[in-house]
């Protein structure tokens, strides 16, 4: 590798969906540990204080698990990055407006992560899952 290709890389599909591939399958297997413990209890795990409604903490939980695997898949993956994009924003919103959290904390909360999550949902939306995924796959076979 020359300098000039280190600094001027030449990107083609295969080489960009080497690099979705890596951000689906980190993003999506921490996306799905976040959702573990949502999809144990989904309807209540906020806590019974919660205002939230119960089919909303739903739709929460089963975004941020099922989505997570439905990422690291690369299957359905508009779907998966509509739904933890849309949970996403709920999160940062309600810690950066409502609780007031700043964008990154020494050890308290902040909403760094949600923020990294919905922008990881967006690109996944914008650019597919690539080349490696089940969704090409399904894809190719419809083609032929």
């Amino acid at each position: 590798m020359t300098l000039k290709t280190f600094f001027f890389p030449r990107f083609d599909y295969k080489t960009i969906s080497i690099a979705l591939l890596i951000i689906r399958l980190v993003a999506g297997y921490a996306m799905m540990q976040h959702g573990w413990g949502k999809i144990q209890t989904p309807m209540s795990w906020q806590g019974p204080e919660s205002t939230t409604p119960g089919i909303l903490q739903l739709l929460a939980a089963i975004s941020e698990f099922g989505g997570g695997i439905a990422w690291m898949l690369g299957l359905l993956t508009p779907l998966a990055s509509l739904g933890i994009a849309a949970t996403m924003a709920v999160a940062v919103y309600t810690h950066a407006f409502v609780m007031g959290d700043p964008f990154v904390s020494s050890g308290g909360r902040a909403y760094e992560l949600a923020a990294f999550y919905f922008i990881t949902a967006v690109l996944l939306l914008l650019a597919g899952p690539g080349k490696f995924s089940l969704d090409e796959l399904i894809r190719n076979r419809r083609r032929n």
